[in-house]
């Protein structure tokens, strides 16, 4: 296409590479926002569900665990649902990052801006 400009020939290469990289991080930022985890605490009497993005979107808390003496531990159980999920969400924006650097052909030990 460029071949009597040199360099320019391979420029233009990257720079269509670099814009393909961006439509393929916005698209999969776009699916982090779609994909849910779950995370549980208590042998799944509490589970927070929350996006890829680490955005909580519901909390399910099994009744039984609804005793006045038991606050903290329901508080504690709660809690660890949340960051479970949270690092599940986590785990799986590395997981769909790790995904795309590969279809890009990119080492896999590159960290992506995000």
């Amino acid at each position: 296409m460029f071949k009597g400009l040199g360099g320019f020939g391979d420029m233009a290469k990257m720079m269509s590479a670099a814009k393909d990289m961006q439509a393929k991080m916005a698209e999969m930022q776009d699916n982090l926002s779609s994909i849910t985890v779950t995370g549980e605490s208590g042998a799944g009497l509490v589970k927070a569900t929350a996006t890829a993005k680490g955005e909580l979107t519901g909390l399910d808390i099994d009744p039984s665990i609804f005793v006045a003496s038991e606050k903290e531990v329901v508080e504690d159980l709660i809690l660890a649902a949340i960051k479970d999920a949270q690092r599940r969400a986590q785990e799986r924006a590395q997981s769909e990052m790790s995904r795309i650097s590969q279809e890009l052909g990119l080492p896999p030990d590159m960290k992506l801006p995000f």
